[in-house]
């Protein structure tokens, strides 16, 4: 497999990644992946949360539900446009969350330090800004869990955890355009919803457009991280062993 600039893609990680993408596809609803979609659902909140310290507004908590979804209650500013990009960044951080994850870890080798800032991300969001001790705890929970893996984990085992976490964004915004663009209470209060109200454009529209930007910026940075490169990589025998 090759880029259009002549750089093979290593095949041990692509086949992974599409392993892991699938997986979680068809296992969604598993309660196994129930941890790993909370994590997500809370870095989609706190894109939200920080988007809202950039536009000047102020955070006043963040709530992680059992049921796989969360709230990020803020003071906006008065502007429109400081609030379109508020209601947006929950789509776009998750994406740009995942994207950097995978360039961090496959391009520049900086696969523990990443880990390590997503956890002290956690445990800082966790302190200053959960909303009850369930949102909290998890916070902290999966902040020391991460640090644990940056920690003791191998190289390999580093890339591997990685990896799904970048997979799981992914998926997380496919399936919350699949719950944005559909019907019933949840849809009616999703970003799209909000940004709907705030503009003249329908909820559709903006569920389309963000989730197509969020996964083009994954399949970009999927595209720039997984191409061969010295031969530290992975280390499993899915390589194309031609590193």
């Amino acid at each position: 497999m090759q880029t259009s600039s002549g750089a093979k893609l290593d095949f041990g990680r692509v086949a992974l990644l599409l392993l892991f993408l699938g997986a979680g596809w068809y296992f969604w609803d598993s309660p196994v992946l129930w941890p790993l979609k909370l994590l997500v659902v809370m870095v989609h909140e706190s894109g939200h949360a920080l988007a809202t310290l950039l536009a000047g507004g102020a955070v006043d908590r963040i709530t992680l539900s059992a049921n796989d979804s969360g709230a990020c209650l803020s003071r906006l500013p008065a502007s429109m446009m400081a609030q379109v990009a508020v209601f947006s960044a929950g789509y776009v951080g998750s994406a740009l969350a995942g994207a950097f994850l995978l360039l961090a870890t496959f391009r520049f080798r900086l696969r523990r330090l990443v880990l390590l800032v997503a956890c002290v991300g956690l445990a800082v969001m966790g302190v200053l800004y959960a909303g009850d001790s369930i949102t909290l705890g998890f916070c902290l929970g999966t902040a020391l869990a991460l640090g644990l893996a940056a920690k003791y984990l191998p190289d390999g085992g580093v890339d591997m955890l990685n990896l799904l976490l970048a997979a799981f964004t992914a998926l997380y915004v496919a399936f919350d355009l699949r719950s944005d663009l559909g019907h019933g209470a949840a849809s009616s209060v999703s970003d799209a919803s909000l940004l709907a109200n705030l503009t003249p454009v329908p909820s559709w529209a903006w569920a389309g457009l963000w989730s197509f930007v969020s996964l083009a910026l994954l399949g970009l940075f999927a595209r720039w991280s997984l191409r061969a490169a010295r031969p530290e990589g992975l280390g499993y025998s899915l390589t194309s062993g031609r590193r």
